[in-house]
């Protein structure tokens, strides 16, 4: 079968949009699957439908990467948008067509090219996703480098070179999983312009006239079909194949930071797309790790002690997604609404139902217990302590999450080996807790303590906790009640308890 290319498109009867001829107006530093299936989808219906006509340029960040199979297609690659909407199973494939082309910088004729396009009159974005640790100063790099080896440095390098044209500033979309990317970005930007001892002028028209976002970036990106019979059935259909197949969730949001104005000079408001620009992403931030993260922790180490193995499962039981939503709607949401308007934030914990019953996904509970420690201290603990402040009583759910918390790493404990803490299942089966090593330790070394004990030590480490819980009015004998009855009556009644 004929390996994907414009040519071989058009004779497959393909009938959806492509976009084969525009200027380069968008550079794109990484060429994974996951900028593939966000940034480059957003700018491919942006062409569709807001006539943005705009293609992108990727760099690959470092020297090993998919340069040659990028160009090898053109550019093309099929993404298949994957999972629930309103309930409904959703698997919708569309070519995209909006890369241009794929440079390795390390190759000289490719750094060239990189500095042609970051001298042309047609860019006006950059974006980027070099991993987390993508975003770091390397003293050790140079001006002179070819290209310099960290991104903030290759970055610096670019747009000196657009200085030196006599060209306008860009908008930054930094897409790294890290808070205050855009920012933090710029504050590289800035070292290397101190280090090279390039012009004051260039400082400030990078400062000025170039406006350096931070951004949060929402939609898992499984990549890869992972079985190959699904790939060569999918391929049958298509009429060609393609080596860069490429799979997200159908859910996909992105949050930019920005000046006002900047939303009419972007392409997505026009192309009706779920892209905003705001004044203060942190809000959208805490939106998502106290409403999609912190529902994963809030239930699934107790859904896992009830017979659970997978999310989706989880969201075809009553009590298990009863009590996701009561925690959500009544507990976490309450927290939330004075920085974020109510409906955004209803529609958005409506949507993880949704994304937690992906037909696509086997999310297994297991994967999700990784550091719950520290993953409830940071997901469910803030929703927690700001309930109580504003309401006086404790959070029946959360307080519940806590207790099923304490269950799910002390549930008659085997040992303590290389791997984890040991536990047994009240089916029957072993599990593994993996965790922080001195996390693992304190709950073996309270193994066998009554519930009582077992709980004013769990809530009186200040070490997981940085403050003494048991301060908190009441909540040392609720999370013993609830402890108690989830050893007694099962994870799952105790869940339906709070409903």
């Amino acid at each position: 079968m004929d390996l994907l290319n414009y040519d071989v498109l058009a004779k497959s009867g393909y009938e959806g949009y492509v976009c084969k001829e525009a200027p380069v107006r968008v550079l794109q530093f990484g060429e994974g699957n996951f900028m593939r299936a966000f940034v480059d989808y957003f700018f491919d219906i942006s062409n569709e439908k807001a006539g943005f006509n705009g293609k992108v340029a990727l760099v690959q960040p470092i020297a090993q990467g998919l340069t040659e199979l990028i160009n090898k297609q053109e550019g093309l690659y099929t993404l298949y948008l994957r999972g629930s909407e309103n309930g409904e199973k959703v698997d919708a494939k569309r070519v995209i067509s909006a890369v241009d082309c794929c440079l390795n910088p390390y190759d000289k004729a490719d750094y060239d090219k990189m500095m042609a396009i970051a001298a042309s009159d047609d860019l006006d974005i950059i974006a980027s996703n070099t991993t987390e640790a993508g975003i770091a100063y390397d003293p050790s790099c140079k001006f002179e480098d070819v290209p310099a080896n960290s991104f903030p440095g290759k970055l610096t390098q670019v747009l000196y070179t657009r200085y030196k044209a006599g060209k306008k500033g860009v908008v930054v979309l930094s897409c790294e999983l890290i808070d205050n990317n855009g920012k933090e970005l710029l504050k590289c930007v800035n070292q290397y312009i101190d280090q090279w001892q390039l012009e004051e002028s260039f400082k400030t028209w990078v400062n000025e006239e170039n406006i350096f976002c931070s951004t949060l970036v929402d939609r898992i990106v499984p990549g890869r079909i992972r079985d190959p019979k699904e790939v060569e059935e999918l391929e049958k259909i298509n009429g060609y194949h393609d080596e860069l197949i490429d799979v997200g969730e159908i859910f996909g949001v992105w949050i930019i930071e920005g000046p006002e104005g900047l939303e009419d000079r972007l392409p997505f408001k026009k192309a009706g797309i779920n892209v905003h620009v705001v004044p203060d992403v942190m809000p959208y931030k805490h939106r998502k790790v106290r409403i999609l993260n912190g529902a994963h922790t809030g239930f699934v180490l107790g859904a896992y002690l009830a017979g659970f193995d997978i999310v989706r499962d989880c969201m075809h039981n009553d009590n298990v997604a009863g009590f996701m939503n009561k925690m959500l709607n009544e507990e976490v949401i309450p927290t939330l609404v004075d920085h974020l308007d109510e409906n955004d934030l209803n529609a958005f914990a409506a949507a993880v139902k949704d994304r937690f019953n992906n037909p696509f996904v086997n999310h297994e509970l297991m994967s999700i217990s990784l550091n719950s420690t520290s993953k409830w201290k940071a997901r469910n603990m803030p929703s927690f302590l700001q309930y109580i402040d504003k309401n006086g009583k404790l959070p029946v759910c959360l307080t519940m999450s806590l207790a099923a918390y304490i269950a799910f790493y002390s549930n008659d404990i085997q040992e303590l080996t290389d791997a984890g803490l040991v536990c047994k299942r009240p089916a029957g089966n072993t599990y593994t807790v993996s965790d922080d090593r001195w996390a693992l330790e304190f709950f073996y070394e309270h193994k066998g303590e009554s519930e009582e004990e077992l709980v004013k030590a769990v809530l009186g480490n200040e070490k997981m906790w940085d403050q003494d819980l048991n301060k908190i009015d009441g909540l040392t004998d609720a999370v013993v009640a609830d402890l108690k009855m989830i050893h007694t009556e099962g994870a799952e009644k105790a869940y339906a308890s709070c409903l």
